[in-house]
């Protein structure tokens, strides 16, 4: 007869103040462990109905930790709600830490289970936040739900509109999860499950997943992949799709005939359960797992995309067609918006476009140009770049607190500040900055930067300087020797890695040990194609053509120049993420 593990039950805190139920199954082979699976449940349904998983899988060297998602099972919040997925994504990243916190365990040395929808939130954590943890096992992520009611996303959508939040039933039903009696029986009569799901969580769960099945490719931990075979709830070719461009070549992928959606539920579950026992069994085996980043920027699929970008449309094509037919509108018409005008004059990507998205207040000739400056403002791009700017100010405030609370003195530097107008918004009312120092390769940006100083009333501390911002040796000699670097919205502007090399190490050669750098990233973006062949750079006004850095290379880099990464935030489009990392000793 199979033995019963038994679990504790408990809540952890997220970033936003929710207490999130949890169940811990510890390790029940005598010894210390530091193995952990941390699993998470299928959409609607909560940690309770995990325990089998813990039981079959047969681990007892291993602890176990589930969750209750936010609005699910003994969690708080309205039934089936999050505030969006990039909110549940981020509950992900603090409840896996939290799991290996509290088992005294490394990141390395973490495996993660995700089924349907929890699946689908594991892989967007994957992709978004690059986390260094041995593997995941993914059953049956729910990357599109087959919705049976015509044209359901686009109405659910206009309703949203029309009503604001609101939810729906799932149509699922016992039945169509598995051919267990049991686990059917216990799904209808369970009081805990959620049947109800929030139309922004909804909406959401497509959008996330498209975009990751899109980019899969920035995922490069080992994964094993279990598809039901005959699933009523979810369609099979994305998963498919997002198994071939994954690219840690130790990937396993399995096709269950006859399952039914609940992959891990099934009647005959224990075929599902002996192909994981393996792999996992194989991912401890080996030692934790390392992808080789160092030449991302000629050999990947991100490289090759930008080159691809670079070489412009096809001519005559709908795609040239249409963009062309933009760039003619914004050339035109458009320059009556005063953002268009400045981006086609100082550079779409310039320190003055930015310092003008910022501000976000619409400007332009008469109420047409007002009108057509609001609808650039409020293009995604420039929303992920204002989020960006709140991500800045939340972890240069945390920077700040940190480092006072190591006694350390607060010295900012920012290497590439545009008009420093997010630095000093943050350091404004800090009182415990001892100097803050701008730089900026542009000399049209350090006189407004200074101007900026100046209006703030803050010469005393702050000064705005020129300089080179991919120069080692100027930053190694930086006086006074800064606690805090901050690199804004500058790497992802650059194709080649050995620039960024440099600026890092100059940072890392002037920050001392327990000093922390801030540095921001562009995993993904929804209108390159736009951005390459309508809009100019800075530089020399031609085509903007962005290559866009995996999370998990941007780390890497970071990491070889001596700087462990202890935080992170992204926006709810999962376009900008912002980063917190302190120098470590040599």
């Amino acid at each position: 007869m199979q033995q019963i593990r038994t679990f504790d039950e408990g809540t952890f805190q997220t970033s936003d103040g929710e207490a999130l139920f949890y169940r811990r199954w510890p390790a029940s082979q005598p010894g210390e462990t530091r193995k952990v699976i941390v699993l998470f449940h299928r959409g609607h349904e909560h940690s309770g109905r995990l325990q089998h998983i813990v039981d079959e899988l047969d681990m007892p060297d291993t602890a176990f930790y589930a969750w209750d998602a936010r609005g699910h099972g003994r969690s708080p919040g309205a039934r089936g709600y999050s505030p969006s997925m990039m909110r549940s994504v981020r509950d992900v990243d603090e409840f896996v830490r939290f799991a290996a916190a509290d088992n005294n365990t490394a990141l390395a040395d973490v495996v993660v289970v995700g089924q349907s929808v929890g699946a689908v939130l594991v892989s967007a954590w994957a992709h978004d936040y690059a986390p260094g943890i041995r593997g995941l096992v993914l059953a049956s992520p729910a990357f599109k739900v087959k919705l049976y009611v015509p044209f359901a996303r686009p109405g659910l959508a206009l309703l949203q509109r029309l009503r604001g939040a609101f939810s729906v039933n799932s149509y699922v039903k016992g039945k169509y999860l598995s051919h267990d009696a049991q686990r059917v029986a216990s799904f209808e009569s369970d009081p805990l499950i959620t049947r109800a799901i929030a139309v922004n969580v909804l909406l959401d769960l497509y959008k996330t997943a498209e975009r990751v099945v899109e980019d899969a490719a920035a995922i490069t931990l080992p994964t094993q992949l279990l598809v039901s075979g005959a699933d009523y709830v979810v369609h099979r070719q994305p998963q498919l799709d997002f198994y071939q461009r994954l690219r840690n070549p130790m990937k396993e992928l399995h096709i269950l005939a006859g399952f039914y959606h609940d992959t891990l539920g099934e009647k005959d579950r224990h075929l599902a359960f002996e192909k994981m026992r393996q792999f996992i069994a194989a991912l401890y085996a080996a030692p934790a797992p390392t992808f080789d980043y160092r030449h991302e920027d000629r050999w990947s699929p991100g490289a090759d995309a930008w080159r691809s970008l670079y070489g412009g449309p096809e001519p005559l094509s709908l795609n040239a067609l249409a963009l062309q037919g933009l760039r003619y509108g914004m050339k035109t018409i458009g320059m009556r918006s005063d953002g268009i005008q400045l981006g086609f004059g100082t550079g779409f990507d310039s320190g003055s476009t930015l310092d003008y998205v910022y501000r976000n207040q619409p400007a332009g000739k008469g109420v047409l140009g007002r009108w057509i400056d609001r609808f650039y403002l409020n293009s995604i791009g420039w929303k992920g770049i204002r989020q960006r700017k709140v991500h800045l100010d939340n972890l240069i405030r945390q920077a700040v607190e940190r480092l006072t609370q190591q006694g350390m003195a607060v010295r900012v530097v920012d290497v590439a500040a545009g008009h420093g107008r997010y630095v000093l918004d943050a350091l404004q009312a800090q009182t415990n900055v001892s100097s803050i120092l701008l730089r900026d390769y542009s000399e049209l940006n350090v006189e407004k930067g200074q101007a900026l100083i100046a209006e703030r009333g803050m010469t005393e501390i702050a000064r705005f300087e020129c300089g080179d911002a991919f120069n080692r040796a100027e930053l190694a000699a930086l006086e006074p020797r800064p606690t805090l670097g901050i690199v804004s919205g500058l790497y992802e502007l650059f194709p080649e890695n050995q620039p960024v090399r440099n600026s890092l190490a100059g940072l890392a050669d002037a920050i001392e040990p327990g000093g922390i750098l801030i540095y921001t990233g562009q995993q993904w973006h929804p209108q390159l194609k736009t951005i390459a062949w309508a809009l100019t750079r800075y530089q020399d006004g031609q085509p903007w053509v962005m290559r866009l850095r995996s999370q998990g290379e941007l780390d890497a880099l970071v990491s070889e120049a001596g700087f462990d990464k202890c935080a992170q935030l992204i926006d709810r489009w999962g376009i900008c993420t912002v980063s917190l990392a302190v120098r470590r000793s040599s």
